[in-house]
């Protein structure tokens, strides 16, 4: 089934291309700050996500990967 159709595949795809972004943004910042407008703008915001809640996103990081243990 496609991860548009599942709404826990869903949410793990958005959780892993919020940190995604912040990593790549920590580590090579210019990439993501050149493109803040129009459809790569969308991996910015992704980016500001993961750098503003981080407390939140890695929670969810962790509760994501105990549902993965658990329930697979």
């Amino acid at each position: 089934m496609s991860a548009l159709f599942n709404f826990p595949s869903l949410l793990f795809v958005i959780l892993l291309i919020i940190c995604t972004c912040t990593y790549i943004r920590g580590q090579f910042p210019s990439i993501l700050d050149r493109n803040k407008t129009g459809v790569l703008g969308l991996f910015w915001k992704a980016a500001r996500i993961g750098e503003r809640l981080s407390p939140y996103v890695s929670l969810c990081c962790v509760l994501m990967a105990i549902r993965l243990i658990i329930f697979s």
